[in-house]
């Protein structure tokens, strides 16, 4: 994925024509079930099913839980930064993130146990699919010369994580008031046993993996 310049707002581009595109992502808190948990209902149940012969549905795989995290060691010399952090990450996923702390001192980087140094947030359920809902739709293709994400960050188990270098492809996220470009690890747990079983449940959910 191509970074873009610090201080220049990203330049959007149209979302990829997918099974589950659409021209605008629900917001979070809507009411109603998550328009993506309905595709997976209607569409990506059937499609896995069909593709590897499950007996039954519930051993389709499905989405378990999003973790996102965002690590901030520069909020050790500047409270405001963390401020900033979980405003931000709390305005992009509609929960309010906890704030993460070092486990133990380390004294080259002036670091002590207890310290702040991050947030985190994760989500089940309809604010979990919303969300990724609009990072599929929404967010991923306002990414500079965006041409999908990589096919090879599975764990081995079915579980995927993207790395995000740039808060502000979030169209929740005001460019003005942003003091800092921070960067995120998202990932996402699946049911999935084989990382194939992974990857064909988020590319029918509409994930824009790049063409190998």
């Amino acid at each position: 994925m191509a970074e873009k310049k610090k201080g220049k707002k990203p330049e959007a581009a149209a979302a990829p024509e997918t099974p589950a595109a659409t021209k605008a992502a629900r917001p979070a808190g809507s009411k109603g079930e998550a328009r993506l948990k309905g595709h997976y209902k209607k569409n990506v149940v059937p499609a896995l099913t069909k593709e590897f012969g499950y007996k039954n549905t519930m051993a389709v795989p499905k989405l378990e839980k999003v973790s996102i995290n965002v690590g901030l060691g520069e909020a050790t010399q500047n409270g405001k930064l963390m401020d900033g952090a979980v405003n931000e990450l709390t305005q992009i996923v509609g929960q309010k993130p906890v704030i993460t702390k070092a486990r133990k001192s380390i004294a080259a980087f002036k670091l002590r146990e207890g310290m702040s140094i991050g947030c985190m947030v994760t989500l089940r359920g309809d604010r979990m699919y919303e969300f990724l809902d609009r990072l599929m739709n929404v967010a991923l293709p306002r990414v500079r010369d965006f041409r999908g994400v990589s096919q090879k960050s599975f764990d081995g188990r079915g579980n995927y994580t993207l790395g995000i270098r740039d808060q502000l492809i979030f169209p929740e996220i005001d460019y003005n008031k942003v003091e800092k470009v921070k960067g995120m690890n998202i990932s996402i747990t699946t049911t999935a046993k084989t990382d194939q079983e992974g990857l064909a449940l988020l590319r029918q959910l509409g994930m824009p993996f790049r063409q190998q």
